[in-house]
């Protein structure tokens, strides 16, 4: 009893995030609700196709016309797009062979930011100060200290994988707000955003690689690859290094300490290039 109380008490402090539609997808027939402790998506995967595909190529994430009018500068939009494709690079590589976008690939996948909500940074801010009061007051007393529940962000895309006849393989509508226990926060308007993008570029890359959805299944140990990954060395494959490198250790510093991801995510400036022009 004691528990069930304890996670509602925790998915209670969590920013909302709609699945929305902005039309960037070949079809949405048959999606089926399909969700995690606190991600929310509409999905359908083609699980024999997607299973016999070996090679992938991404199409940067681009934000949607109606997504834009967040008050997110380029460069801000530019880190969650990285983050996302990023995210999915590295997901891929778990069992697919990840390709530059003039090879031939059995896949293409293509993610599409609907909706953003951005990050109150005066927010986080006090809540990093209760969270060193904690420590000084209380050292070494495992206490934790949750996000004031005020300005959190959240994050929507869209997503789809199609065959090179065009073919939707898999696709998902995916959602999720920042949440005052899970997401301490960045002191940054796009700080909750870059945190989700990773979240579900890791939801989507499992499906793909499953063949079935990401949630509702026991935690597996990351593959050596993936651990390389997030401690910020090279990608496994070529066609991942447009997206930069994962600020691996330095991030999660950063992170921890609520610094904004621009000052530990030196994403290629090429990365960004590529999402604003993406179809």
């Amino acid at each position: 009893m004691w528990s069930m109380a304890l996670l509602m008490s925790l998915l209670g402090g969590c920013a909302s995030a709609p699945l929305d539609r902005a039309g960037s997808l070949r079809s949405y027939e048959g999606l089926t609700r399909s969700d995690g402790l606190v991600a929310h998506s509409l999905l359908r995967v083609s699980k024999d196709d997607v299973l016999a595909a070996k090679t992938v190529k991404i199409i940067p994430t681009a934000f949607s016309m109606r997504a834009e009018t967040a008050a997110f500068t380029p460069k801000q939009r530019d880190l969650v797009t990285n983050a996302v494709d990023r995210a999915l690079c590295s997901g891929l590589s778990e069992r697919f062979a990840v390709v530059g976008l003039s090879e031939p690939a059995d896949l293409t996948v293509r993610a599409v930011v609907t909706q953003v909500k951005a990050t109150n940074a005066t927010a986080v801010g006090v809540s990093k100060i209760a969270s060193v009061g904690k420590s000084v007051l209380l050292p070494g007393a495992p206490v934790p200290v949750p996000r004031i529940p005020i300005g959190m962000g959240s994050l929507s895309l869209e997503a789809e994988a199609f065959n090179p006849q065009g073919v939707q393989k898999a696709v998902m509508i995916w959602g999720r707000g920042a949440n005052a226990f899970f997401d301490s926060g960045t002191i940054a308007k796009e700080g909750d955003a870059y945190s989700l993008a990773a979240k579900f570029g890791g939801d989507f890359s499992k499906m793909l690689v499953k063949g079935k959805t990401p949630f509702g299944a026991a935690p597996s140990f990351p593959s050596r690859a993936k651990l390389a990954s997030l401690i910020g060395r090279a990608p496994k494959y070529d066609a991942c290094k447009v997206f930069g490198k994962s600020p691996g250790v330095t991030g999660f510093v950063g992170g921890r300490l609520g610094l904004p991801p621009a000052w530990t995510d030196k994403a290629p400036p090429e990365a960004g290039t590529a999402a604003s022009k993406a179809p």
